[in-house]
């Protein structure tokens, strides 16, 4: 059965890398992947003989011996587990994309697009990379690649550039949120469990993290497509808003409160996005209304429209073909985790790869076993692979091994665009195409994560 549940991922995996030529937006194979494996598991219930506890992240001890009834029970909680977690990433991204719509609908974003000066494609080339590496860092990777493409469409008229920054922004993204415990998703996750601290974090991977970036950037910088100047994208609405100054600021610190809320609270993080997202929708309304009164008062009595409830237009806004494909993702990975094939696959990487010289800690854990997980991470999806790590390895807080882990996970995603949560969303922003994103920008994302883990492999020894 396990043969069974991974043909059918590869079969819709590869009918999303196909998306173009097939002509079936990549949600519909990921849903029908998603929905089928865990029908197959329901089915075949009693074929199993091991299960992944998603709470200990290991496998559960005895499962061979449960009947069917128990076996019922434990499916339906492990199902709802997952849905729970996942939900936790979907309503996070929603809350997020919707803030970032409502910054668009008082066209705050053009605020910012003149903070960038520079016409010379290298020169906004580094501008967006920094932004990028900083702003992932503080309010994650999948928030900071939506608001700086979404600047990007209010800068770059040529679609083609477009692609070419956004796939640059992944990188910088995903390596930013390497060395943040709110950065990116498994970073989160290693913290949560407290296997990093914070200090460490930044100690052992803003160096390797800041060069993953640095490196690919400098290198696509000579190519001839950053050559010259920018064309300025031309506003086609010339009417200015008054409130856009303040919607941006307080859009951009809403979302920097979340990772407060959630240290103070010790809440998931898509509480305090909620909670950020109805604050921004108060001010976003009123300001809508005072909008709408002082027209009324300019135009006389006849002036009798009323204002678009901008919450409900943003919403209408969000790219909801990305949030299902991301549901079926996850879930899909999330069927084949439970199995227990992703952590037998990691556990026969453990035991087949041969030792690098380096091990870590002693413990028998060689690098070449972390980079191939940062390789699989791209592939298949980094959150699994680090949840089954989780369970694998039992080195204490703050070895080096979990913040290699850390940094593998995070930057590894880069190197196809399907392979993280930034370049999922930059896929759906800009309908970057598979392929063309690995032929142009997957070796730049390969360099990146080859030096950074070099860098890594020297900066352990200092600590």
């Amino acid at each position: 059965m396990e043969l069974l549940l991974i043909s059918v991922f590869v079969i819709g995996y590869l009918a999303i890398t196909l998306e173009h030529q097939l002509k079936v937006d990549k949600l519909i194979p990921a849903l029908i992947m998603m929905a089928l494996s865990w029908g197959f598991i329901a089915l075949n219930l009693d074929s199993f003989t091991t299960w992944f506890d998603p709470l200990k992240h290991t496998l559960l001890n005895n499962f061979d011996r449960l009947d069917h009834e128990s076996r019922e029970v434990l499916l339906e909680k492990t199902l709802l587990r997952h849905l729970g977690k996942t939900a936790e990433i979907l309503f996070f991204l929603l809350g997020a994309m919707t803030i970032v719509e409502i910054i668009d609908y008082f066209d705050g974003f053009s605020t910012m697009k003149t903070f960038i000066k520079a016409k010379s494609k290298k020169r906004v080339l580094w501008i967006m990379a920094v932004l990028a590496f900083v702003l992932s860092a503080i309010i994650d990777n999948l928030t900071a690649t939506i608001i700086l493409l979404s600047i990007l469409q209010k800068i770059i008229a040529d679609a083609k550039l477009r692609l070419w920054y956004a796939g640059l922004i992944v990188i910088a993204a995903n390596a930013g949120g390497a060395w943040s415990p709110i950065g990116d998703l498994t970073t989160t996750m290693l913290w949560i469990a407290n296997k990093v601290t914070s200090g460490y974090l930044f100690l052992y991977l803003f160096l390797p993290s800041l060069i993953c970036m640095v490196l690919p950037t400098f290198i696509a910088s000579f190519l001839p497509i950053f050559k010259g100047d920018i064309i300025m994208q031309t506003d086609q609405d010339t009417t200015v808003n008054n409130f856009r100054k303040t919607m941006l600021f307080f859009g951009l610190g809403a979302i920097m409160f979340v990772p407060f809320f959630k240290v103070v609270t010790g809440l998931p993080p898509y509480v305090g996005m909620m909670l950020s997202l109805g604050t921004v929708a108060v001010l976003a309304e009123v300001l809508t209304n005072y909008s709408f009164r002082m027209a009324r008062v300019k135009a006389g009595k006849s002036y009798k429209h009323k204002p678009e409830n901008p919450v409900h237009r943003s919403l209408s806004k969000v790219e909801m073909p990305s949030v299902l494909f991301f549901f079926g993702i996850l879930m899909a990975v999330a069927a084949l985790e439970t199995v227990g094939v992703l952590f037998g696959f990691a556990n026969a990487l453990e035991g087949s790869l041969p030792m690098m010289g380096t091990e870590l800690h002693g413990e028998g854990v060689s690098d070449l076993v972390v980079l191939f997980l940062g390789v699989g991470s791209a592939v298949i999806d980094n959150v699994p692979l680090v949840a089954a790590s989780l369970g694998m390895f039992s080195e204490p807080i703050d070895n080096e091994l979990w913040h290699f882990i850390a940094y593998a996970a995070g930057t590894g995603g880069s190197m196809l665009i399907v392979g993280s949560a930034a370049g999922v969303v930059a896929m759906g922003m800009e309908k970057i195409d598979f392929f063309w994103y690995f032929k142009n920008i997957s070796w730049l994302a390969l360099i990146g994560f080859l030096a950074g883990a070099g860098a890594f492999m020297f900066t352990r020894t200092l600590f």
